[in-house]
């Protein structure tokens, strides 16, 4: 057992150096984890606000004012022109310089002063699907808070002597994240995704890489068994799998302020297991690849339906059941819950446990079939 582990930490040394002496295999560890982080945070994770918003006030009325600067205190809206008729708000979102536009006729001061009904025009670019329905929400919002203001006024000054209030106070109270940032909701999902994609990779490059140069061969024939062979080549990664793991939660929290509100030790130890599965699943990959480009087709097969079965950009919930009951086949469905549950809600094990459990059973049936199937191709 001793000489075992002696040779099995000849091989760990070895694969070791090789990162290190390699800048590709270098950048790959650490550059590109950050780096995917970064640049899949900004681009994933927008928030829409300061839609860019024409406003056409022919009414010019203590009314008309108070409407637009509604639409300019919200945060969605950011009045950067004026028009004077409805085809110039046409002609500026042809152009793109603007994406809605607020159209408000001359009449409707002198409706909102008689008791009337102010009508106004709301245009809005629908080309993007996201800023349309953002700027629908928060233009219906506007005008029903309004509306409701302007109701309360009119009642009030109606004679009856009493302050008139809403019947219904609904109060509303987010949780988790108060703000409501996406980024918030993304960087816990792009951690899980980024840790599946790195040791998918590495772990299959580095079994396939040595086929390729002829050394695993060469492995073969010394005394050394396939378990030894196997754990020597798959152990730094653990290692480099954790300093991923603590690089992404640290730039998540210093460069996008997404702080970790549960425990590190219950994240470390569940990241364990899923990179028991992952590093499973790269050396599947490399038993059945001969070359590092079959490699990387086999690993993309497995990490596109990652970005969209496991829930990192749409929610599950709302895909076809065939889509929804899919993403149940891929271990990141789980551990990305189980990151956003640490990292967002704070919870603890016992909470978790419904999506632990099959994590774990497929790190593990995926891992020891991984070991079965490179002992035969040995």
């Amino acid at each position: 057992m001793g000489q075992g582990f002696r040779r099995m930490a000849t091989i760990v040394r070895k694969e070791w150096l090789h990162i290190i002496r390699d800048p590709r295999t270098l950048m790959l560890v650490i550059v590109m984890p950050v780096m995917m982080l970064v640049l899949m945070g900004y681009a994933v994770a927008n928030d829409v606000e300061d839609i860019p918003l024409v406003v056409a006030d022919l009414s010019n009325t203590d009314s008309s004012r108070w409407l637009v600067d509604k639409f300019t205190v919200s945060g969605f809206y950011m009045v950067t022109h004026t028009a004077h008729s409805e085809d110039e708000i046409l002609d500026m979102l042809d152009a793109g310089t603007v994406k809605a536009g607020l159209y408000i006729p001359e009449s409707f001061g002198r409706e909102i002063t008689t008791g009337g009904t102010g009508t106004i025009q709301f245009y809005i670019d629908g080309s993007n699907p996201t800023v349309a329905q953002t700027a629908q929400l928060a233009a219906e919002t506007i005008s029903q808070s309004t509306s409701q203001e302007i109701l309360i006024q009119r009642l009030e000054r109606s004679g009856t002597g009493l302050a008139i209030s809403l019947p219904v106070d609904a109060r509303v109270r987010y949780l988790y994240n108060p703000n409501l940032k996406k980024m918030n909701f993304m960087i816990p999902g792009l951690v899980a995704i980024i840790l599946q994609i790195q040791t998918l990779l590495l772990t299959a490059f580095a079994i396939v890489r040595e086929r390729e140069q002829g050394t695993l061969e060469q492995l073969i024939v010394t005394p050394i068994h396939s378990w030894e062979l196997m754990l020597g080549k798959i152990l730094p990664f653990v290692l480099v799998a954790f300093v991923n793991v603590a690089m992404t939660v640290a730039v998540g929290a210093i460069w996008f302020g997404v702080e970790v509100a549960g425990s590190i030790t219950l994240l470390s130890v569940l990241s364990l297991i899923f990179l028991l599965g992952s590093l499973g699943l790269g050396v599947l990959i490399s038993n059945i690849s001969q070359t590092q480009m079959q490699a990387m087709y086999m690993a993309s097969f497995i990490m596109m339906p990652s970005f969209i079965l496991a829930g990192l950009l749409y929610p599950r919930e709302n895909m076809p059941w065939i889509a929804y009951y899919a993403g149940y086949l891929l271990p990141v469905t789980y551990f990305l819950e189980i990151v956003r549950g640490i990292m967002l809600k704070g919870v603890g094990f016992v909470t978790l446990w419904s999506w632990v459990w099959p994590m774990t059973v497929f790190s593990i049936v995926v891992f020891f079939a991984s070991v079965f199937m490179f002992r035969k191709r040995l």
